[in-house]
């Protein structure tokens, strides 16, 4: 017994928090904008940006895995009877990165253009007054998501944050060509130091170094021979860092791949034909066979965890409806004399595959649909053709807003779907929005696919890896313990935590 006293607190020290060493984070991506005056509503890309941007910036308050608001630059907030107007208290001491203070003149100057149409932002003493002619019950969801981060633009254009990091200008170096050197080019990286004087506090790691533009494949080897910490995976090589015994992390569905139709028209044909095609589609087949069971069947634009009814869509493939349909349009429409020209907007093999899979779906039910190739694609097989001759294009929409009104707001504003009928009224009422997007289902223009998480191989030194279940990291949390080199084992699902390879969806 008296051993075992001895040898308890060499075990509790071994999981106490460390300070110091650097995370290292590979990435697919080529580039990442760290401005968030320019990302784009939807865009994958954007919301691999906005987990770094999380590094630099923080938000007036946060959502945690209870729903539950947390204070972050705005220590209280208010709002009238009629949600019409709210009042924020901003925290008081809080410098950016450069030492200046926080003011709410800088608050209100990065929030205003992200936030909803018709929402006023105006400065006081020592917060905000957001006033808006209607209601914003959903307010603290669209300041806690998406692009609501505060910053201050410096003399030189820079933005500088009060977030835990700040970004480490690159150091110049001489390229290989310039040495005469025949090795190849080192890869673009990020780097970012610890804030001692954070006001939340200095974060564990001392740096976070981002690798851009590694492959796939390559960064899970790199992940499982201890050259990188985290590493963002694509789904289709999910199951084999898996069956490899790599710790994966997966957020709830975070990714839609939609069908868009260039024609907006109301005529009974236009109508038939995009029933018919939407009618024809196996998503099941698409999720569990394509993808391997890494994605799920999209019967709505907004998933279950955001919109809380996305259970009462149907969209079950129905080949004889389809096949009624298709009979019932004349010989001289468009798939039949003629195919219809569907794109995969979204870089990638994995579109490729998922639109080539809509083609032969639309064909069992007399569809004629062609798969062409991007302009930009420089190795696709198909043929290229202008963008007016395409009919039907693939595309991916990030999730990014807590709002799930503010969510299909943007949506609906970015596939150009208010023409070719009346302007809807979004309301943050579930009733009321369901009827929406019921009204939008019920035109056939945009078709849900398919629906995948966010998946992250995590290393075997990564402790305290705890993001939220929709996909936002908290790296400032995460310390490292480069004490054990025993493999990485199991996998972590946005619900639980870390968990055995059995609970992987």
């Amino acid at each position: 017994m008296l051993a075992a006293l001895l040898l308890m607190p060499a075990g509790r020290a071994s999981t106490r928090p460390r300070y110091g060493g650097t995370l290292r984070v590979e990435l697919h991506a080529s580039s990442i904008d760290l401005d968030p005056r320019h990302w784009k509503p939807g865009s994958p890309d954007s919301a691999i940006t906005e987990h770094f941007a999380a590094l630099l910036f923080d938000r007036l308050v946060s959502l945690d895995n209870y729903g539950r608001f947390q204070p972050q630059l705005a220590v209280e907030w208010s709002h009238d009877v009629s949600l019409k107007r709210w009042q924020f208290a901003l925290r008081g001491g809080v410098k950016f990165s450069d030492g200046s203070p926080l003011t709410p003149a800088d608050v209100a100057a990065s929030i205003s253009p992200c936030l909803s149409s018709g929402i006023q932002v105006t400065p006081s003493s020592n917060g905000l007054v957001l006033q808006s002619s209607a209601p914003i019950p959903d307010l603290p969801e669209q300041l806690a998501s998406g692009r609501c981060f505060v910053f201050r633009e410096t003399a030189d254009g820079s933005l500088v944050g009060t977030g835990p990091f700040a970004i480490v200008p690159p150091a110049s170096s001489n390229s290989s060509a310039s040495t005469g050197s025949s090795a190849p080019p080192e890869l673009p990286k990020f780097r970012f130091r610890a804030q001692d004087q954070c006001w939340a506090g200095r974060p564990f790691v001392d740096h976070i170094e981002v690798t851009l533009g590694v492959p796939n494949l390559r960064a899970l080897f790199d992940l499982q021979l201890g050259r990188a910490d985290l590493v963002l995976l694509s789904p289709e090589i999910v199951r084999r860092a898996l069956q490899s015994g790599v710790r994966v992390w997966t957020s709830a569905p975070a990714t839609l791949y939609l069908l868009l139709f260039d024609s907006a028209s109301s005529s009974e044909q236009d109508l038939a034909l995009r029933q018919g095609v939407s009618f024809s589609l196996d998503r099941a087949t698409m999720a569990g066979v394509l993808l391997q069971k890494q994605a799920e069947p999209a019967t709505s634009l907004l998933p279950q965890w955001l919109s809380g009814y996305a259970f009462l869509f149907e969209a079950d493939m129905n080949l004889q409806r389809a096949e009624e349909l298709r009979k019932s349009l004349p010989s001289s429409v468009a798939s039949a004399a003629q195919p219809l020209l569907l794109r995969a907007e979204a870089p990638g093999d994995l579109p490729r595959l998922v639109a080539e899979r809509v083609a032969v779906n639309a064909r069992q039910s007399g569809f004629f649909i062609q798969t062409v190739a991007r302009s930009s694609a420089q190795d696709a097989p198909a043929v290229k053709v202008p963008d007016g001759k395409v009919s039907l294009h693939l595309l991916a929409w990030r999730y990014t807003s807590l709002s799930p009104r503010a969510e299909l707001e943007s949506l609906v504003k970015a596939m150009h779907l208010e023409a070719g009928a009346e302007p809807m009224n979004l309301s943050s009422d579930p009733e009321q929005l369901y009827a929406a997007e019921q009204s939008l289902a019920d035109r056939h223009e945009i078709v849900p696919l398919v629906a995948f998480p966010d998946y992250v191989g995590v290393g075997p030194a990564v402790r305290d890896w705890m993001p939220n279940s929709w996909g936002e990291w908290h790296l400032a949390d995460v310390w490292l313990d480069r004490s054990e080199k025993s493999p990485a084992s199991g996998a972590a699902s946005a619900t639980d935590g870390i968990a055995s390879p059995g609970a992987h969806p």
